[in-house]
């Protein structure tokens, strides 16, 4: 079992624990939505994804953030999954990110959907 994210205290006032498929979920979201230096012992941690959110709108624009995100979660996360696709998706305040991967441990293809509000 690993730490559940983000970080609280479960029903019986221990840290809440998750299994392997929600962990790996969760650091999907912490890569996905980690600026690249705001993490101090790992300055290249994160995809940069909602600096674009600002940016200018396009399908080019649209292929680069989701080739940029999807090369972030190989670095950090090659070791546990393959990625198959990225989807990103930015309408009024939210973005909503989709990714299809599959565990390296058993192979078998999952999707999270994610999103936050910027």
């Amino acid at each position: 079992m690993q730490i559940d994210f983000p970080f609280h205290v479960d029903g019986r006032g221990r840290t809440a624990a998750a299994d392997e498929e929600k962990h790996v979920r969760d650091l999907i979201e912490q890569v996905l939505f980690t600026a690249p230096g705001e993490r101090v012992n790992r300055p290249g941690f994160g995809s940069g994804l909602l600096r674009q959110v600002f940016g200018p709108n396009g399908d080019v624009i649209a292929s680069a953030v989701q080739l940029t995100v999807q090369g972030s979660l190989q670095q950090w996360l090659g070791d546990r999954i393959q990625v198959e696709s990225v989807d990103v998706v930015s309408q009024d305040s939210t973005l909503a990110v989709t990714v299809t991967y599959r565990l390296r441990r058993d192979g078998q293809r999952r999707t999270a959907e994610l999103s936050r509000e910027v």
